[in-house]
């Protein structure tokens, strides 16, 4: 992180320092010129939700939208510094804070003859908090294929973009004992760090992510500029909601020194299938053949630096 922190101080001095040696390349209006290089400090709000193997909709799993509960949805916030050459490229930093959860119970409506029942037998739920800080670069289209500077119309206040990036992310799932919330890694769920699953490791608490989407940012001055952006992360985990494969052993926890509290509630959290259904060793618990994810919609409010006032 230190270093992360470094190369990107290096590169804002560096980009600064080019700003002054260009200079302007046209007016931004009749009062500012526009800068080559823009710089940019912002914060927003949103909705954040994911795609987990827990909850979903009716039927066989679906991909993205199909599959998503609405319900789940919940609040996100953050703030990012942006650099931004000729409105055209920008790299961004960013942090971000929100919430994710799912649970099987909101397929209670589902018929029973539907495989989505399933699920809701399974009985299986969590939720964690999400903080994420991210380094992204953006490509503005009109910007990027039209030379504004050799054209007598103004540039839009508008501007339509892409973006990727790379992204750190920690996360803790958790889930209900009562009223209590317990912390699902430790207690190896499906024989995470077992000596019996040797190829069941201990998922990592912090890990990489890969933010990609896309958003429109539209200037209301000089100074001011909204955004509305829409950024999924693609994970390289299936242990976001702590389900991924099959159920194990219960007997193994002793074998592995589990014993007390963590004993108790490592037996109560893996297998909490209800109605009368068996959950016996190596049935199916998630499936790991997909990641999970999670993805928000943002609007942002920045403030431009940079521009120069006509003398």
């Amino acid at each position: 992180m230190k270093r992360f922190t470094f190369a990107l101080g290096l590169a804002v001095l560096i980009l600064g320092y080019s700003s002054k040696a260009v200079g302007q390349y046209y007016f931004y209006d009749d009062s500012y010129y526009d800068n080559p290089v823009i710089y940019e400090i912002g914060a927003s709000v949103g909705a954040m939700n994911c795609l987990t193997d827990i909850g979903g909709k009716a039927g066989v799993g679906k991909r993205f939208v199909k599959d998503l509960n609405y319900g789940k949805t919940y609040g996100c916030a953050g703030g990012y510094l942006s650099i931004l050459y000729k409105n055209a490229i920008g790299a961004r930093f960013e942090a971000s804070f929100g919430k994710l959860s799912g649970d099987d119970a909101i397929l209670v409506d589902v018929p029973e003859s539907d495989l989505a029942r399933r699920r809701y037998n399974r009985n299986l739920n969590f939720q964690t908090n999400i903080t994420e800080f991210s380094f992204v670069a953006e490509a503005h289209p009109f910007f990027l294929f039209i030379d504004w500077e050799n054209k007598d119309e103004e540039p839009p206040r508008y501007s339509p973009y892409l973006l990727g990036g790379i992204g750190y992310f920690s996360f803790n799932p958790q889930a209900k004992i009562g009223n209590k919330l317990i912390d699902l890694q430790p207690l190896s769920t499906e024989g995470q760090g077992l000596k019996e699953y040797p190829d069941r490791k201990i998922y990592k608490l912090k890990q990489i992510n890969y933010p990609v989407g896309a958003g429109v940012k539209y200037e209301l001055s000089t100074i001011v500029n909204l955004r509305a952006e829409f950024v999924y992360r693609i994970l390289t985990t299936d242990y976001l909601d702590d389900v991924s494969t099959n159920y194990i052993d219960p007997s193994y926890y002793v074998n592995n020194g589990f014993s007390g509290t963590r004993l108790t509630n490592a037996l109560l959290l893996n297998n909490r299938v209800i109605n009368g259904q068996q959950a016996l060793p190596g049935n199916k618990r998630g499936s790991p053949t997909q990641k999970d994810s999670y993805f928000s919609f943002n609007l942002k409010i920045g403030i431009s630096l940079g521009r120069e006032r006509v003398r």
